[in-house]
């Protein structure tokens, strides 16, 4: 027979426990709201398809090519005939081919494609570098935001 008192007390105490604490929750977030500053909620990590959510920033939108030795094409093979050249002396020509291998490239792609020029000793031309780079960054935020 203790032993069920014993069990009565101290699911009584468990629930007193929850509920003082529920009790000061609620009054740090009025006190927050008081200030204009809502509690920030903890969130749930989703980890995006393709990804094992074993390093802070997925392999595949990583630029370092020390991620992925693998040279992947797409459809710009005949970028290869840059590799060595700087970015500030491309041609007209030559940036608009860059260009039009970004513009048909899925968002998701873009960090990837980055690093196969790397690994092919290609530098982007100034203006292609700094938009793929926002396409990336902004793949990246939008990401987070998901999760």
């Amino acid at each position: 027979m203790s032993n069920i008192w014993i069990l009565i007390i101290g699911m009584v105490a468990l629930g007193l426990i929850a509920a003082l604490t529920e009790i000061l929750y609620a009054r740090k977030r009025r006190a927050a709201a008081a200030q204009g500053k809502p509690l920030e909620e903890e969130s749930v990590r989703v980890i995006p398809e393709g990804c094992c959510g074993m390093h802070i920033t997925c392999e595949k939108d990583s630029l370092l090519t020390a991620v992925s030795k693998s040279i992947v094409y797409y459809d710009d093979e005949e970028l290869d005939r840059y590799a060595g050249i700087r970015p500030e002396e491309y041609e007209d020509e030559a940036v608009e081919e860059f260009e039009e291998v970004l513009a048909t490239l899925q968002e998701e792609e873009v960090s990837a494609w980055i690093r196969s020029l790397q690994l092919r000793q290609i530098e982007m031309p100034l203006t292609i570098k700094e938009q793929a780079l926002l396409i990336v960054s902004e793949h990246r935020i939008q990401h987070r935001h998901d999760d």
